[in-house]
């Protein structure tokens, strides 16, 4: 019984050893790290990145009205801070004096699709479709290469996170939600944003949001106070040489 015991225990630390060498193999790939879960392997976009600097993000999704936009942008230049906007193409289409204003303003812009659909549903020439016009619609206006994408709803699966990476665009997510498109107050905006954000954090809040504007004096204030710096999600980001940890973490090295 006791040779029995022995020879389970053996056993199951050999498996041990052998699926925690599979993950380390599985885990490794051009810039992402795979995540090993339920049997499957998964890339991951950017939901934050790994940084001793007090440096995070602040972006806004760009898709339905302005009128709330440009008190968001009051307030950022106020507090002195560059935000990251991601907007789809029929949004950029309909508001170019918008995407002109905040480009003006010194603030970076992103992609977040052409439809705003759920893409993982989409083939590979669809993806690519998508990201060309939205970009092409944004650099119209702006001038400026867009290679950062947001995928609508946070939806994205393998096929989307590589033909985006072989398109050059940088998929990226985040790790503080503001919920502010919940209509929340701005109390309860602030407090999630400030509560969630540490180093290396990409917040997520919407340019019309019925409370964000107001909700951004107390989260500027609050994080400032605190050390941290606001920068666009483009220079917080690792350009190469990285991994990415099953936390959606950016890691410098490989």
């Amino acid at each position: 019984m006791v040779r029995i015991w022995r020879l389970r225990n053996m056993l199951l630390s050999v498996g041990m050893a052998a699926l925690i060498a599979a993950l380390a193999l599985a885990a490794h790939f051009t810039g992402a790290y795979a995540v090993f879960t339920g049997g499957t392997v998964r890339k991951l976009p950017i939901y934050s990145v790994e940084t001793e600097e007090k440096k995070i993000a602040i972006s806004f999704d760009c898709a339905w009205g302005t009128e709330h936009t440009d008190a968001i942008l009051e307030e950022l230049a106020k507090a002195n801070v560059r935000a990251t906007f991601f907007m789809v193409e029929f949004w950029a289409e309909k508001y170019p004096e918008y995407v002109k204003k905040i480009a003006d303003a010194g603030h970076e812009i992103g992609t977040h699709s052409s439809t705003h659909s759920y893409m993982s549903k989409f083939t590979a020439e669809q993806i690519r479709a998508e990201l060309e016009s939205s970009s092409a619609a944004i650099e119209a206006v702006t001038g400026k290469e867009v290679d950062l994408f947001r995928a609508p709803y946070g939806d994205y699966d393998d096929l989307l996170i590589e033909t985006a990476q072989a398109a050059g665009y940088y998929t990226v997510q985040w790790d503080v939600d503001s919920l502010d498109w919940k209509d929340l107050s701005a109390s309860e905006i602030a407090l999630r944003v400030v509560g969630g954000a540490r180093a290396g954090s990409i917040i997520l809040c919407h340019n019309n949001g019925l409370h964000t504007a107001e909700s951004l004096p107390a989260v500027f204030d609050a994080l400032q106070t605190g050390g941290y710096t606001f920068v666009p999600v483009g220079e917080l980001i690792l350009r190469e040489n990285y991994t990415i940890d099953a936390n959606g973490r950016q890691h410098a090295g490989s």
